[in-house]
């Protein structure tokens, strides 16, 4: 497979915390859009690009609380934003391009995982409708603004695409079985997928994209959702309950390669590329168990293209 899916041996790693990556940046005058950046990895990610002296602009489902956890940080503003309502991130994109005339990056990073079936107004699967649709329709919605001093749009997927590919047949769990974590893999495959066919469709007009894969970070709200037993059956805790320090990030750290993404030098010439520990991740055989790496179905071009065209169709766009 034809792929610029190799490691570039950035010299971080996975330890490296959000303001190391960022290095001595300065994002004076430069205006960034993060979803879910009130909270977790999100809320890191927009302490850091604040203190280079960035404008933010966080979407928020929960208007009240974000504007209450940002108070006492500078050039943040909260828009309300519900990545499963279609109307919802229209007025927030419609918000965008009447207040802004450009976005120096996107970050598209709320997501809900390992959930209950749950579905959104129009019937889709909750995990796909809010991790990978809020995010397509969002992102597409903004591209006027992007294209305008070529934004870097970075997406956060997770190692958990490994539970599963997606499934174009049935993406929405209407003829096959609900299983929360199929429905997860689901989504962050198609969030590394989304990269991949974004940055091909719009490199060529200065807008790059890329996935990344945070880590194994469990004091966010993410896991809300999910038992220990449940944790123990994905492998992210041992048999006994117990956690291996070792192979888990503090939230500065799983913050690191989303600021590297959209920061670094190293990847002006890189896009459609999944992420981890601040750099570019191998790819690795589709039967493997292991955490790190990317399986082929998460950065295949013909599957980021046909995902491109299924979301076009769901979206009726």
């Amino acid at each position: 497979m034809e792929t610029s899916q190799h490691p570039i041996h950035s010299g971080f790693g996975e330890h490296t915390t959000a303001r190391e990556a960022a290095g001595d940046a300065d994002l004076t005058g430069k205006r960034v859009v993060i979803t879910g950046g009130y909270a977790g990895l999100g809320l890191a990610t927009t302490r850091v690009l604040a203190e280079r002296g960035a404008e933010i602009i966080v979407g928020a489902r929960d208007v009240p609380k974000a504007t209450q956890i940002l108070a006492g940080i500078p050039r943040v503003t909260v828009r309300p934003l519900d990545l499963a309502d279609r109307a919802s991130i229209d007025r927030f994109a419609d918000d965008m391009l009447a207040s802004a005339d450009a976005i120096d990056i996107l970050i598209n990073n709320a997501g809900i995982m390992a959930t209950p079936l749950m579905r959104d107004a129009r019937g889709y699967e909750m995990q796909f409708a809010t991790n990978h649709l809020g995010h397509f329709q969002l992102t597409n919605r903004l591209l006027p603004a992007l294209e305008r001093r070529g934004a870097r749009v970075v997406s956060l997927t997770s190692a958990g695409h490994r539970f599963r590919g997606v499934d174009f047949d049935d993406p929405n769990f209407l003829s096959r079985p609900y299983d929360k974590w199929k429905a997860y893999g689901q989504s962050k495959s198609a969030n590394s997928l989304f990269a991949v066919e974004l940055d091909a469709r719009m490199k060529d007009r200065g807008v790059r994209a890329f996935a990344v894969h945070p880590g194994r970070i469990l004091a966010t709200e993410l896991v809300r959702y999910i038992s220990i037993e449940d944790l123990i059956a994905a492998g992210i805790r041992r048999p006994d309950g117990s956690l291996d320090q070792n192979s888990t990030k503090t939230v500065e750290e799983g913050a690191a390669t989303t600021v590297w993404c959209a920061l670094s030098a190293q990847l002006d010439n890189l896009g459609g590329v999944y992420c981890a520990d601040c750099d570019v991740s191998p790819v690795v055989p589709d039967d493997s168990k292991s955490l790190t790496g990317v399986r082929s179905w998460a950065i295949d071009k013909a599957a980021a293209e046909r995902l491109w065209e299924l979301s076009e169709r769901l979206l009726a766009v």
